[in-house]
């Protein structure tokens, strides 16, 4: 069924869209399907999880890491970490960059790094305000060894994927409006947004990058949308 899904997912996204399969949790086994399926992009939450897999898989495909928290914080500024990793999506400090880049000119690595965005304002999650933004990416930019790729956002949950909507569209005009400033060590290239339940407002409103976790990996049908 893994592989049924993905060849939907990939049939129905423009040509111009990665796709980020979302594998917190899931098995070597399932992971191995959805790659043979077409997925080239994993992306890992936590860090022991990625390890395990990754001994299994290597670099077959690109690992993308999208869930950084202060409890891993510790283990995920290790070398071996981000030797593994080819893009950390979720970078919403100057101290995270900061830590990433003394580590990354260790290894003799650049690390490409997308910041997050708390587009929803939301005091539970990570990512930086909309406001602040601009502040932090004209910071991160004068690291040596990050490279800023662009912007990605969550958004609230909701059962209706329209009320996303509102805050992809901010993103997006934030996304615009960081290109047009045109920092050094900056392209503003990808803009990841939308989830299983979201991505196709995702999509209308700009989005080149999406994640999908529950649509790839479950074992029920998927429903054509």
């Amino acid at each position: 069924m893994i592989k049924e899904n993905v060849k939907q997912i990939l049939d129905e996204l423009p040509e111009q869209v990665e796709l980020v399969a979302a594998a917190k949790e899931k098995t070597p086994e399932d992971i191995l399907e959805a790659i043979e399926a077409g997925v080239k992009i994993i992306g890992e939450n936590y860090i022991g999880e990625a390890k395990r897999v990754y001994k299994l898989i290597g670099n077959r495909v690109l690992w993308h890491f999208i869930g950084i928290s202060h409890k891993q914080k510790h283990d995920f500024l290790r070398r071996s970490t981000l030797q593994m990793f080819d893009m950390i999506e979720t970078i919403d400090s100057l101290e995270i960059a900061e830590g990433v880049d003394q580590k990354c000119s260790e290894i003799g690595k650049v690390m490409p790094i997308l910041i997050e965005i708390n587009s929803g304002r939301e005091p539970q999650k990570s990512g930086v305000l909309p406001e602040d933004a601009e502040s932090l990416i004209r910071d991160i930019s004068k690291l040596r060894n990050v490279k800023i790729m662009g912007l990605m956002t969550m958004g609230p949950r909701f059962g209706n994927p329209e009320n996303s909507r509102p805050y992809f569209t901010e993103t997006r005009k934030l996304f615009e409006q960081i290109k047009k400033i045109n920092f050094a060590n900056v392209e503003m290239k990808y803009l990841s947004m939308g989830m299983t339940n979201s991505y196709h407002i995702a999509l209308q409103e700009g989005a080149n990058m999406v994640r999908i976790g529950t649509k790839i990996f479950s074992r029920k049908k998927v429903v054509k949308m």
